[in-house]
């Protein structure tokens, strides 16, 4: 179903080792799609939806709150997290309350909530609820619709995910060939993000992309594409801020709106790893729906590696083309 559980914790937003997190979604790109064999187009699903709330980087009461009422809802441990959501009336407690009561009058409770609050959080939990149901075809329309109500959010990005099993979940992210700075190694998510915020303000290209980075990771895709294109017109023949803008700018519904921008880059920046990297990933990304990429895909990562062997780059693309070797792609 391409669905993953949230995180119930608070992680750095940008790291050293920021190429990590792509390796791994990269690799669920191969191994992974969309309905398993047998499963029949309308039919319950067993056990309780996923629950994502929206929480970000926040650490108030409330959402240290939530947060620990959805880490035990995660070890199905729903009526001690029901305890904890009802005693908050906020939006995610509510669509929490009602998962945590799954399945019992679960379903009427998602669809009364999104008449009053048509937010994409409350949608996408709707088209869960309408999936485990055995609602194919509701959930889409939950989904589509919660796609599009607040598409900077990362319950829009989820909703796009559902609707692209054949894709990981997610999007591919742009991975810098530099560190970030090492005074946020020990900020905390809150801070580092407030930091890298008003670094972003100043015409500094490497600040606007770290701070895509770190919208990328929260989910807001629209923000993250505005701090890479701004980087690319104060760098035009910069390729890492170009292949950001490109990057950005992939869409499961259209990919070619990446790949248009990207490609052409091959040509601009024959030598530039950053380029052949990143198209080596997004290839891998059209494992499932394009037979054949991830071939292409390695052959461009490989060619990442040669162009500039000593870099970071390059030894992430190592990385990466030694974890595919042990993936069955068919």
């Amino acid at each position: 179903m391409g669905l993953v559980s949230p995180r119930t914790r608070i992680v750095a937003i940008i790291t050293a080792a920021a190429a990590v997190a792509v390796l791994a979604t990269v690799a669920l790109a191969v191994v992974t799609g969309g309905k398993k064999e047998g499963q029949k187009e309308s039919e319950p699903l067993a056990g309780a939806p996923p629950l994502a709330l929206e929480l970000g980087v926040r650490t108030d009461l409330e959402a240290r709150s939530l947060r620990r009422a959805q880490g035990l809802y995660n070890k199905g441990q729903r009526a001690a997290a029901g305890r904890i959501f009802a005693r908050d009336r906020s939006t995610e407690a509510q669509v929490g309350s009602a998962f945590a009561a799954w399945p019992d009058g679960s379903l009427a409770r998602l669809q009364r909530l999104a008449r009053e609050h048509p937010t994409s959080l409350v949608l996408l939990h709707l088209g869960y609820a309408e999936l485990w149901s055995g609602n194919r075809e509701e959930a889409n329309t939950a989904w589509t619709t919660a796609s599009r109500a607040q598409p900077d959010t990362s319950s829009a990005q989820r909703a796009d995910d559902a609707l692209h099993p054949d894709f990981p979940a997610g999007q591919p992210f742009f991975v810098p060939s530099f560190n970030p700075p090492s005074e946020l190694a020990g900020l905390s998510a809150p801070r580092q993000l407030a930091t890298l915020s008003r670094a972003a303000q100043k015409p500094d290209v490497h600040a606007k992309l770290l701070y895509g980075i770190a919208q990328q990771r929260l989910g807001h895709r629209l923000s993250a594409r505005r701090q890479y294109d701004a980087a690319a017109r104060l760098a035009p023949n910069d390729p890492e801020a170009q292949v950001a803008a490109a990057v950005g700018r992939f869409d499961k519904s259209r990919p070619s709106a990446a790949f248009s921008r990207l490609g052409p880059l091959t040509q601009r920046f024959p030598r530039a790893a950053t380029v052949r990297f990143h198209l080596g990933v997004l290839l891998l990304w059209l494992a499932r729906s394009q037979p054949g990429s991830v071939e292409e895909g390695k052959r461009q990562l490989r060619l990442a590696r040669t162009e500039e062997p000593r870099s970071p780059l390059a030894r992430e693309a190592t990385r990466l083309l030694d974890g595919l070797e042990n993936i069955e792609t068919g």
